[in-house]
This record gives C-alpha cells, structure tokens and sequence, in this order.
C-alpha cells in the first residue's frame, strides 16, 4: 500500500479495475485508493502478470502492506511476499492447542470462545493493524488475544469486530441462569403492568458503515471545533447592480457565469485589497500568501469537499465559472487528485440554492476563514428616508481569530460588501 497522502498510515481498496491472471504494464492503472478526501487511481510500478490480489475492496490496509503480487510466472506468487512473513507467527498457529478445547464441557465453551490466546506463546510479538489496536483498546480488549485472519495472521479490523461480538454474546449468555429466580416474583407485575408497552413502538434501523472520506470529515471538523477559535461576522450585501452585470456577462460570455462565480472573484479581490488576512496559523510562524487560493465546497454522495482553485485573482470570471464545473463535476464523480485537495487559506460554500437565508460555517483546517454565502432575495430595505425594495444577500465569515483577529476580519468583510456591491471594479 503506497503513501497515497502525507501523513496517511492507511488507505482503502475502492476496486480493482484489473483481475487476477491479467498482463500489466509499468503506469497501467490497477485499482483505486480511497484516501481520506478523494478516490486516487494507483498505477503499477513494476510489469508482470498480477498473480494474486490480496487486499480486498473496502479493507483498510495500513502503508507498506502487501495488496498484490506482480510477478513473470506464478513462482513469484510465493517469492515475492516473503519478506512480509515473520518467521515467529506461523509455528504458534500450527500448534495442534485447540483440541483440548473441542473436547471441554459444554459449559465451558463460552470461555473457550472468547479466549483465543492459546495460539501464541507468551511474549510473542503481536502483529495487528493500527486500527485494529484502537478498536480492541476501546473495547478493553487484550489485542493478544485475538486470533488474525490477515496477511500472514496479521489481526485487522474484522478480528476485533468478531472478537466484540462473541464477548457481546458471551456476556448475554452469562446471566442466563440466574433468570428462573425472577419470573415467579415479578409473574403478577408483569400481567398488569404496562411498562414493557413502550418497546413495542421503536424504530428500525439500517446501519449505514462510514467511508473513509464521512470519517475524515467527521475527524477534521471535530478538529476545527475543538482546536481553532472561531468567531463570526456577518453583513447583508445589496447584489443588484450584482446581478444585472451577470445577466449581461452571460449575453457574451462562452460559458455561464454563476453568482457563485462572481462571488469567488469579489473574494479574492477583497483578499487583494486587505492582504494582511490572506494568512494561515501555524505552532511555529504565520504564512502569508502571495496569491490567492480559495476552496470551493461541493456537496457529494458521500459527503462534502474542498478542491482548491488557485491564483484566483489572476483568473477572469469565465476561467473562474470553467474551473469551478470542471471541479465540481470531478468531485461528483471521485476523480480528483489529491493535490487538487490540498493547500489554500480561505473557502467557500453556498447554501442559497437550497433556500438558506444565512449560516455559519465550520473553518478547513488549517485554513483561516470561510465565507458561508446566503440566497439572494427581495427585501424591503430604508434608503435616504425613503422605502424601497432591494435584492439583498447574507453573508457570514469564519474567522480563526489566532490568525484573523476582530478588527482585520471586519476590514475584509467591508473589503468584499464593497467589491460585491460594486461589482465593475471587479473587472479592472
């Protein structure tokens, strides 16, 4: 398993787009990773016939591990993972322990099944993935105690989960005989009361397993939470002179330009105006950028991403609509590559399709802000004295007040209400 991302300890096999016995060739595209935020193609790197595909759709597969094996002749099946076997592992599994176990009381055989330790001897090293030592650690499980069905005995997230669910049916079979004791006390309540009648009415579930990509979202805005102090700004933006040069823009321009498009350009503008606020935090300095890079937010199937249009400021509105499509639908279709995903300091993302009046967004990290852009409508707004009917948007800004504090944040927001409302000076 290559190292798909920085930093990754493990990816997940989305498919193989190549079977066993088939011809490949050095940058051929064998399978697809599924990394925490896209779908990335690997290709091969060395030529041969695949004789063995081991790593199975879905399975987390820490970095360094085998997922095939790529060889001239099915003798390189068995040459090729030799170096993935440990020598201590496989005599312990062959000890012929098991069949006292077999022969015990029937009583017993709960025990028996929740103890699978027999099978290695005493300070043996313990070979098990990371997240199968997590989930064995939460559950207070001994990770030495379970027996691995991965690679060369290797212990993997269905271990444990088999493991928890033979301890869950262990513990609900451990009461059992001391229940003839209740049934003749508790024999009169129970044919006149009405407290079980509440059971009858719960809901049924399906339980839906998490991506890779849900929990990396999950993780990452857990993250922004609970590390970045945020702070909020809002301001009511009027968007009709706005919205009238769109309608003209689109008249002429070879691809159509979205409000959304015209926002992303009156962003990096502002960014121009106050460059003290292009920043992002870090433990060691504050990086200042030089252009503008802005993440646009795309809402998928399995869940929401960030690719990254840069130099912003440099783009005309129509490369600007092209680049977001182009990304958008990329996105949809799990296409992206990595670095498309990495890097930028500020986002966006608009709800005003759906509706949505305003919001508050959570901030990337480690970016420092995100604009959450409401629905342009109608309102009735005071102008010098007089009422009068005005296209108004809502907009809110997130701010990482380590990097972006009060006074800077507000300079930027007026920055942007200034540019969106005048939306010519965004062309000169």
């Amino acid at each position: 398993m290559p190292e798909v991302a920085a930093g990754a300890t493990y990816a997940v096999i989305n498919r193989w787009t190549v079977e066993e016995g088939a011809d490949v060739n050095i940058g051929d595209v064998i399978c697809e990773l599924e990394t925490d935020k896209a779908v990335v193609e690997y290709a091969a790197e060395v030529a041969g016939k695949l004789t063995k595909i081991i790593g199975q759709p879905g399975e987390e597969i820490d970095v360094g591990d085998p997922i095939c094996v790529i060889g001239e002749d099915d003798g390189a099946e068995a040459e090729t993972p030799a170096p993935q076997v440990e020598p201590e592992a496989p005599a312990p599994v062959a000890a012929p322990v098991a069949a006292p176990v077999a022969e015990a009381p029937v009583a017993e055989a709960p025990a028996a099944a929740s103890e699978p330790a027999p099978t290695r001897v005493e300070g043996e090293r313990v070979f098990a993935s990371p997240i199968a030592r997590k989930m064995a650690s939460d559950a207070g499980l001994d990770v030495a105690a379970i027996n691995g069905t991965g690679p060369d005995g290797r212990i993997v997230r269905r271990d444990v989960e088999a493991a928890i669910a033979s301890g869950a049916s262990a513990d609900a079979a451990a009461p059992a005989p001391v229940a003839p004791a209740a049934p003749a006390a508790e024999a009169p309540k129970t044919a006149t009361s009405t407290e079980l009648a509440p059971q009858d009415y719960s809901s049924s579930y399906t339980a839906v397993k998490h991506s890779g990509m849900r929990k990396a979202i999950a993780r990452r805005l857990t993250e922004s939470k609970s590390t970045i102090p945020h702070f909020y700004l809002n301001a009511d933006c009027r968007v009709d002179e706005l919205i009238e040069l769109r309608k003209k823009l689109n008249e002429i321009s070879p691809v159509k330009i979205s409000l959304n498009d015209m926002v992303i350009r009156a962003i990096a503008a502002a960014f121009q105006d106050v460059p003290e606020a292009n920043v992002v935090w870090t433990d060691d300095a504050m990086l200042k950028y030089e252009s503008v890079d802005i993440s646009v937010a795309v809402a998928t199937e399995t869940g929401l991403l960030t690719p990254v249009l840069r130099g912003v400021e440099k783009r005309s509105l129509s490369n600007i609509a092209n680049n977001v499509k182009d990304l958008a639908e990329r996105s949809r279709e799990g296409k992206l590559r990595q670095d498309e995903l990495e890097g930028g300091s500020f986002a966006i993302t608009n709800l005003g399709m759906y509706g949505t009046s305003s919001f508050s967004a959570i901030i990337n990290p480690p970016q420092s802000g995100i604009l959450a852009v409401g629905a342009a409508s109608e309102k009735v707004i005071v102008e010098q004295g007089q009422m009068t009917v005005a296209n108004i948007m809502s907009v809110t800004l997130s701010a990482d007040h380590r990097a972006v504090d009060g006074a800077l944040g507000a300079e930027w927001l007026k920055a942007f209400k200034h540019r969106i409302e005048n939306p010519l000076t965004m062309l000169v």
